[in-house]
């Protein structure tokens, strides 16, 4: 499983970038701190070997039904909300929540299908790891599929509830010592751009290694934030539902996330 190398150097450009801004505001006063790029991981299959194997394991008490359930009233369909831009397509994932947790199967695997990828992102980036990756974004499904019918709305896309889930992972998984967070230097490559002017010297000297290596030195909470926001391109409001935060305490997050980031660069930068 490859490397997506100019998808992942857009992420890391802009996260470089806010840094840089960090560090010698005078050189770049153009650079905002709102700037956030979309970044892909290398991608998982697609598939529903994930669906099958857990409701195998399911135990028939459980509340799931592993035929086509139907919708439930559970009191909270007025706090139903999602992120998506389209009306058309906010009232579909509403519906198939709605639906998979009345039992239904094919609903909750297209649920699987929209947000596996950004989960997966989110623990490919908090780990560096595929196979940690993979194993806790199987977990995170499981954990989903097992409490559908204790979901209710609050007020928040049905992705910052998986979003949660996989966090809470990611961090007793590290916790429990099971591994260290790691970068493998052959596969993340070096930032190469040209070195003309000040700005571009500094941003060259900003590798991959640098940056990620910071990154895993940061609080927890400002790091998930600048994962979500540079190399994930979440947008402020998703990454709030996601930390369980305001959007004014993300902004906050990710502004003392990138002041600190750059209070760990070398010597030579600072």
């Amino acid at each position: 499983m490859g490397w997506q190398r100019s998808d992942l150097e857009r992420g890391l450009d802009a996260l470089r970038a806010a840094v840089l801004a960090a560090l010698a505001p005078d050189l770049t006063p153009a650079l905002a701190l709102s700037g956030a790029a979309t970044s892909a991981a290398p991608a998982r299959p697609g598939s529903h070997w994930l669906l099958s194997e857990a409701r195998a394991e399911l135990p028939a008490e459980d509340g799931f039904d592993r035929a086509a359930g139907s919708p439930s009233d559970y009191g909270d369909a007025t706090l139903a909300t999602s992120s998506e831009d389209s009306a058309e397509a906010r009232e579909r994932l509403i519906g198939l929540v709605e639906l998979a947790r009345g039992g239904d199967a094919e609903a909750f695997g297209l649920l699987y299908d929209h947000y596996q990828p950004s989960v997966y992102r989110f623990l490919y980036y908090r780990t560096r790891s595929v196979v940690v990756a993979e194993d806790l974004c199987s977990e995170t499904f499981f954990r989903a599929l097992r409490n559908m019918s204790s979901f209710r709305w609050q007020g928040k896309d049905f992705g910052a509830w998986l979003m949660t889930i996989a966090r809470n992972l990611a961090t007793d998984h590290f916790k429990a010592g099971r591994t260290r967070l790691e970068m493998t230097t052959e596969d993340m490559g070096q930032h190469d751009d040209a070195t003309e002017g000040p700005e571009n010297a500094v941003l060259a000297s900003l590798t991959n290694e640098i940056l990620l290596e910071a990154l895993t030195q940061l609080p927890n909470e400002q790091r998930d934030c600048l994962i979500m926001r540079f190399l994930q391109g979440m947008s402020i409001a998703e990454t709030a539902a996601a930390l369980g935060r305001s959007d004014g305490a993300i902004k906050q997050l990710q502004l003392r996330g990138v002041r600190n980031l750059a209070k760990l660069m070398p010597e030579g930068l600072r």
